[in-house]
């Protein structure tokens, strides 16, 4: 793909990282914090895996030398997940420890339910050796409260989603109001823990939820972040940022725009909807 769409460029900050940097610095400037991700999943080949690997390598240097607050986000599947496991955690391995020795941290996206449980696998192997790691977690899935109660035992900090993957009923919450109400739950436990953990919501009932739920504990404003996705909610971002909390913006860029989108816009008829409204709100 040579050129992103006027759609597609509302949510993906561009085809190289040298094209997203501005926007986070933009960001940057307005007391917004960023994730880069490049966008890339469900690699077969070894070669486009390692051709993955040593583009993050290269994003970790460019966040260095440029001087950007930016962490990174990696996509295990783009490690060569569906090649083995060994092989992913090899090239993931490569990727934290590049990210200790540029003062980086990297956070392992969730993906679909195949992959939950090799994901958490890969994750609980680095961190064995490695700190400046996170993970994500998906409050619609049943088996969450189970991860989140291992991961904290662990010490691990998580970035708490609702999850955007289609996903039977007999693995996942599917009301809106059983979805939020173990998201809440999840998140209680999160904020207590005194670890620093992500707050990854736009909807505005969570989002005051949280407000509230720290107000009422006398919880540090600074002991966590609010994630929102780069063209989702931007005021809203903003003014959080002007109330004294932080907030993370994940940033995707690269050529793989169209298979990032049309993949979304597959799995949930929900996506299809939240993309529009993003399209004519900047709320």
């Amino acid at each position: 793909m040579k050129k992103v769409t006027a759609l597609a460029r509302r949510f993906v900050a561009g085809l190289t990282a040298e094209e997203a940097l501005p926007s986070v610095k933009a960001l940057n400037d307005l007391g917004i914090r960023t994730t880069l991700t490049v966008l890339g999943e469900n690699v077969t080949a070894r070669e486009e895996a390692t051709r993955a690997v040593e583009e993050v390598l290269r994003l970790l240097d460019l966040v260095r030398d440029r001087g950007v607050d930016s962490n990174v986000s990696i996509k295990l599947t783009q490690m060569g997940l569906d090649i083995g496991e060994d092989f992913c955690l090899e090239n993931a391995m490569r990727v934290v420890e590049k990210a200790a020795e540029t003062e980086n941290f990297i956070r392992l996206d969730m993906e679909g339910p195949k992959y939950t449980a090799a994901t958490l696998d890969v994750f609980r192997r680095i961190f064995a050796e490695r700190k400046n790691v996170g993970v994500v977690i998906q409050a619609m899935l049943h088996r969450s409260e189970a991860d989140v109660a291992d991961l904290l035992a662990l010490g691990a900090r998580m970035r708490l989603c609702k999850g955007a993957y289609k996903v039977p009923p007999s693995l996942a919450h599917r009301s809106k109001k059983d979805i939020a109400r173990a998201y809440t739950g999840l998140l209680e436990n999160l904020l207590a823990s005194g670890l620093y953990h992500g707050v990854a919501t736009h909807d505005e009932a969570l989002i005051r939820w949280t407000l509230d739920h720290v107000d009422a504990k006398s919880i540090d404003a600074r002991s966590f972040e609010f994630q929102m996705l780069y063209g989702m909610r931007r005021k809203r971002q903003i003014d959080l940022a002007r109330q004294g909390f932080n907030v993370r913006c994940y940033v995707p860029y690269g050529t793989h725009w169209f298979p990032y989108f049309s993949r979304r816009l597959r799995e949930r008829k929900e996506n299809i909807f939240f993309v529009l409204r993003n399209l004519f709100t900047d709320s």
